[in-house]
């Protein structure tokens, strides 16, 4: 293997990626790879899978889709995580008794 060509190639891919995220969509491996998963990568390691045929560049419709759904999913588990927060109220001992006490009669 050319090693030297391996790594210019990287650098070239790396050039034609335009954000310091990548959307790439997955090319289907003979190690198990799935092909057609979204992912969202820094662009060095973008890069590296391009050159290594493990996955291309998504579109823009696709990144932009993508995106949204992250975003959404992610604004979803933190209303979940909000909801499932448990808040307690610590309340000195003579306040409860100050409320609980009947009132006096005359």
């Amino acid at each position: 293997m050319n090693l030297k060509g391996y790594y210019q190639k990287i650098r070239d891919v790396e050039r034609t990626i335009l954000e310091p995220f990548a959307v790439l969509v997955s090319h289907a491996t003979s190690d198990g790879g799935k092909e057609g998963v979204l992912i969202e990568v820094p662009n060095q390691l973008a890069a590296k899978m391009i050159a290594d045929g493990r996955a291309h560049l998504a579109s823009a419709d696709e990144a932009k889709d993508f995106r949204q759904k992250t975003a959404e999913a992610k604004r979803a588990a933190d209303e979940e995580a909000m909801a499932n927060k448990m808040q307690i109220t610590i309340v000195p001992t003579a306040e409860i008794k100050k409320a609980v006490r009947p009132p006096k009669s005359e």
